[in-house]
């Protein structure tokens, strides 16, 4: 079944930030990965306002997410958004159809 990692980001510097955004298709590719929602307008319908950045990206299940997070290519790209960007990356099971 799929499964969707949710990655929340304020960013603190944008210009630093876009050597990370850089990395991430290719590593998020490599293990089936698609974006479904890549840091677009957000909208808070309850509670308080979503200020990070969002993205979602869809994984043929958990264990591809969890090797793509594992991989050295991600993990070669996570150095560019330390110190710029606090994260929060969440990966949740999606339902069967």
């Amino acid at each position: 079944m799929p499964a969707y990692l949710i990655y929340r980001a304020h960013v603190h510097d944008a210009d630093a930030y876009r050597a990370y955004m850089a990395r991430t298709p290719d590593a998020i590719a490599a293990f089936g990965g698609r974006f479904l929602a890549r840091g677009g307008a957000t909208l808070t319908l309850e509670g308080e306002p979503e200020t990070a950045r969002v993205i979602i990206v869809e994984f043929p299940d958990l264990a591809a997410a969890q090797a793509f997070y594992d991989s050295d290519i991600y993990r070669a790209a996570i150095p560019f958004r330390q110190g710029v960007a606090d994260v929060q990356m969440v990966v949740v099971d999606g339902l069967r159809t």
